[in-house]
């Protein structure tokens, strides 16, 4: 099939759960044989490298830089316009929606857009067109604001209930556009069936499972390993959550511990902030096998977000016995005490990290429970192959239609 596939962000370098799913599925459709067109609307310029390797597996790598956050189009959008303050920050791009129009001239099986917040500079063209489109939705982004909301102050309360309406309309309006929608959960995609008024389909995250298989975790380490990308207002409060309540409670049972903190977009601050010698400030690690064969046990206290997590399904497909929020292991068919330990509260979490730590004839098989389902249901392989049934039925539907007489 020949795809134009749209993004608010260049999925390279994999930086975000988000990019990984991207960079995935795009190489692994490419390598099936479908020819695939990116348009990215980023806020990064993608740098001749990153460029390199995209172009190694597309027909076509477009990108238009998105304007600063701070620009006037976007405060008064965000004041005035009838879109969500996300919509607004990704859309009302005129050369955007110059070059979505001509692309449209060209005849394509299937286009697929990312996130619903991305949609506004499509719309129009689309309709105009009666191009069908698919849309991927990786959260319930109506009902994902609470970690970033909570960050405000209170005087803020009446724009935040405002955005939030918004954001509702907004989703449903993009949703019944769609032709198709696609979720990453079962469980978001019954809420969003809901709002979509239609059925939702599965494409489940996934895993480069080979890849992953050579990494081994070491007990003896009592290494705890959390990843996230801190653009991301989830992975910061679970961050924070860990190292003010949960670590505490841990070094008073397992002063030996270590807390590995890795990921992009790591505050400076946080140095200072924390300055336990126990805290290893990892940043960005392009290759993760090395550090999770070094780590014992891999903490998710996230109490925010959507979909499933990818930095989970990677740190189960490398075998690391995981400690977890029911959040955390959101979206995956994981059975509590066979195939992880869970917690809701920091005393909750402590307790399985200590259990974790302090028996690790019991927290191997455990991680190696979580290997054999990530590979049996996670698979990047798995994933492509739901995609592909999804953009099938996409084309079924179109032969169905009567020809205009």
């Amino acid at each position: 099939m020949r795809i134009l596939w749209i993004l608010p962000y260049s999925p390279w370098p994999a930086t975000s759960g988000g990019k990984t799913r991207q960079f995935h599925l795009l190489r692994s459709l490419a390598a099936r044989g479908h020819r695939i067109t990116l348009l990215l609307h980023d806020k990064h310029p993608v740098s001749p490298p990153d460029r390199q390797v995209l172009e190694a597996f597309l027909e076509q790598l477009i990108v238009l830089p998105r304007r600063p956050l701070r620009s006037v189009t976007t405060l008064l959008a965000g004041l005035l316009a009838p879109y969500p303050l996300l919509a607004s920050v990704n859309g009302l791009s005129g050369p955007l929606q110059d070059t979505f129009n001509w692309l449209l001239g060209e005849p394509w099986d299937v286009v697929q857009i990312e996130h619903s917040y991305s949609f506004q500079p499509y719309e129009a063209a689309l309709a105009r067109k009666s191009q069908a489109f698919v849309l991927t939705e990786h959260n319930v982004e109506s009902a994902l604001g609470a970690a970033t909301y909570d960050r405000l102050p209170n005087w803020a309360l009446p724009f935040i209930r405002y955005d939030q309406w918004r954001y509702a309309r907004w989703e449903r309006r993009v949703m019944r556009q769609a032709d198709h929608v696609v979720a990453v959960t079962q469980s978001d995609a019954q809420v969003l069936a809901t709002i979509a008024g239609k059925p939702v389909s599965v494409v489940v995250n996934g895993v480069d499972c080979d890849h992953f298989a050579a990494a081994r975790s070491d007990p003896s380490t009592h290494r705890v390993l959390f990843l996230g990308n801190y653009e991301y207002a989830p992975n910061v409060d679970a961050i924070e959550w860990a190292l003010d309540e949960i670590l505490p409670k841990v070094w008073e049972r397992c002063p030996q511990a270590r807390m590995s903190v890795c990921g992009f977009g790591m505050p400076a601050s946080w140095r200072e902030r924390w300055q336990d010698p126990r805290i290893e400030w990892q940043g960005f690690v392009p290759d993760l096998l090395t550090l999770q064969s070094s780590s014992s046990v891999f903490l998710a206290p996230l109490r925010h977000g959507g979909g499933s997590k990818l930095k989970v399904l990677e740190a189960l497909a490398a075998g690391l016995p995981l400690a977890s929020t029911e959040q955390g292991v959101s979206g995956l068919d994981l059975v509590e005490g066979l195939d992880y330990l869970g917690g809701q509260t920091a005393t909750g979490l402590a307790d399985a990290v200590v259990r974790l730590l302090q028996c690790p004839d019991a927290a191997a098989p455990m991680g190696e429970a979580g290997r054999a389902y990530v590979r049996r249901a996670h698979d990047w392989s798995v994933a492509a192959s739901q995609l592909e049934h999804v953009y099938a039925s996409l084309s079924a539907s179109k032969q169905k239609e009567p020809a205009c007489v």
